[in-house]
């Protein structure tokens, strides 16, 4: 799995950004602009992982989604995230 998250605080944050994500905005660009993982300096993008590798709520929810889906908020120990699914072998 390839994919990108932003991580928030909160589950409102997370559903406010979904729904920018779903009106358009740049995944990316919110990523860089709100995420508060080291990863937002890529855009969220996490590289490719596989299972076992992520916390299990995280996990289960990206390998649910499909190819282009953006998914949350998902809430782990971390917080609250929002992912986008880039690829899947």
């Amino acid at each position: 799995m390839h994919a990108a998250h932003i991580l928030v605080k909160t589950e409102k944050q997370a559903a406010d950004i979904l729904a920018e994500v779903n009106g358009g905005k740049n995944f990316g660009d919110l990523a860089r602009k709100y995420s508060g993982c080291p990863s937002k300096k890529k855009g969220g993008d996490l590289g490719w992982f596989k299972r076992g590798q992520m916390v299990k709520p995280f996990e289960d929810a990206a390998f649910a989604a499909k190819k282009g889906d953006v998914i949350g908020p998902v809430k782990t120990e971390f917080g609250w995230h929002v992912i986008k699914i880039l690829e899947q072998r």
